[in-house]
Formats: C-alpha cells, structure tokens, sequence
C-alpha cells in the first residue's frame, strides 16, 4: 500500500463540477492499494500518517502531528501510484489491486484514520476526480508498506 502524502493549507476534490470533499489545514493523501495488500498494511500507514511530526512549533521546526495543529484529511484513492513504467511508454497497472479489493482497503484505512479522532473528507472511489490543493512548504512525502507473504 502506497500513500502519498501532502502537508497542504488547503484541498478539494471536484466531481462532475460538485465539491465532493474539503479540508483547510492538514494532508492531503493520495493512496494507492497494491495486490496483496491488507488491512494490516492499511492499518499501518494509517497510525504512521496521523502520527508524523510535520508542522513547525513555535520554534519552526517539524515537531507537530495533525491532531496538534487541529488538522484534517483529504484522502483520495489514487490507483495510478502502482504505475510500472520500467518498459515503453505506456504505463502498466497490474501491481494495483483489483477495484473491489482497492475500495475495501481504501476504506479501511479512512476508518482508521477516523477512529484516531482525526476529520476525514474523501474523493469518490474510481470516479474522475479533480483535485486542487495549496502544498504547505512544500512538504510531500512517500509512505509505503507493502504486504509481506508468509
């Protein structure tokens, strides 16, 4: 499972021209579902996420988690991070998971996030989404955490 992360001032996510989800201070998170992929590593990421010390303290430095700052989420399901473009020039997607295992994980980690006490706003699973956001720093970060087979 992959997310990428943005510290943000700002962020929405437009559907047929409706404003779907909105956040003002917080991340916004692309998250990307790998085959294989299970609540655990959702889980994961979702504990890592809302516990990252990235906004600055009176000092200016990266000391504060988002439930510090009173910080939100947007959170946007983003399948494309699983783009394999080691061959040609068109992109491969077999990496990713399939949509109804996407969708379950997805939530799942939304739900997560949720039960840390923090406020999520989303985008609309597979819909064609645009997405608008003022990076704060700018602050973006990979997180990963791929399923390990036993």
């Amino acid at each position: 499972m992959r997310v990428l992360l943005q510290r943000v001032s700002e962020a929405s996510v437009t559907v047929d021209g409706a404003i779907v989800g909105a956040i003002g201070r917080g991340y916004l998170l692309l998250i990307g579902v790998g085959q294989g992929d299970t609540a655990k590593e959702a889980d994961w990421l979702a504990d890592k996420v809302v516990g990252l010390r990235l906004f600055a303290d009176a000092e200016g430095k990266m000391n504060l988690a988002l439930g510090d700052v009173g910080g939100s989420v947007l959170a946007v399901s983003q399948f494309t991070l699983y783009a394999d473009c080691a061959r040609g020039r068109r992109p491969s997607f077999v990496g990713a998971a399939p949509p109804d295992q996407g969708k379950a994980l997805y939530e799942s980690f939304v739900a997560a996030v949720r039960s840390c006490g923090v406020t999520v706003a989303t985008g609309i699973f597979q819909a064609d989404m645009a997405v608008a956001l003022v990076n704060d720093g700018p602050v973006t970060i990979m997180l990963e955490r791929e399923a390990t087979v036993h």
